[in-house]
């Protein structure tokens, strides 16, 4: 008889509420839904909000960055190249320069060499002909005395005591 009395009960109470009219639990659970709802957008949504704000700025000032350091970089690539390459026009000037005085400097003591020889050899060549003048001068006075000892030797006689002109080729 219990069991007849619950499903009693339960018919009773089944006849009396209608599906399009919320009852008080929906009307609870859908306040309690609305305040969760308010306390989420106010104090969760807008923390989280900033910060994803924030990464953005710094996600979209570090693409910035990036650009600006790429254009740098290029910028200090480009000067790099230029300043090399002014600096190699500059030591081929410098190095073209150099040998340039090298030559003239190596021309200069060749001349200077060449000049000093010059003069060197004129003056052996004066010298030596000084010399031979001297020698010859020397040899055509003491040619009569070795021609009168040779004769003395040859012949047995003195002929130094004799004077005979020597004919010179020079006399004609």
């Amino acid at each position: 008889m219990a069991d007849s009395n619950v499903v009693l009960l339960a018919a009773e109470g089944g006849g009396q509420s209608n599906f399009l009219i919320p009852n008080g639990t929906f009307i609870f659970v859908l306040l309690i839904f609305l305040i969760v709802l308010g306390v989420i957008a106010k104090w969760v949504v807008p923390p989280i909000s900033r910060v994803l704000h924030e990464r953005e700025a710094m996600v979209f000032k570090t693409a910035e960055d990036n650009r600006r350091a790429a254009q740098l970089r290029a910028a200090a690539d480009a000067d790099y190249r230029n300043v090399m390459a002014d600096a190699r026009r500059e030591a081929t000037s410098v190095r073209e320069e150099a040998r340039a005085e090298g030559r003239k400097i190596v021309d200069d003591a060749r001349a200077r060499a060449n000049a000093e020889v010059s003069t060197l050899l004129q003056q052996a060549n004066e010298q030596l002909t000084q010399q031979s003048r001297a020698l010859t001068t020397d040899l055509q006075s003491s040619v009569e005395t070795l021609a009168a000892n040779l004769a003395s030797r040859v012949l047995g006689v003195d002929v130094a005591t004799r004077t005979v002109p020597v004919a010179t080729g020079r006399e004609r």
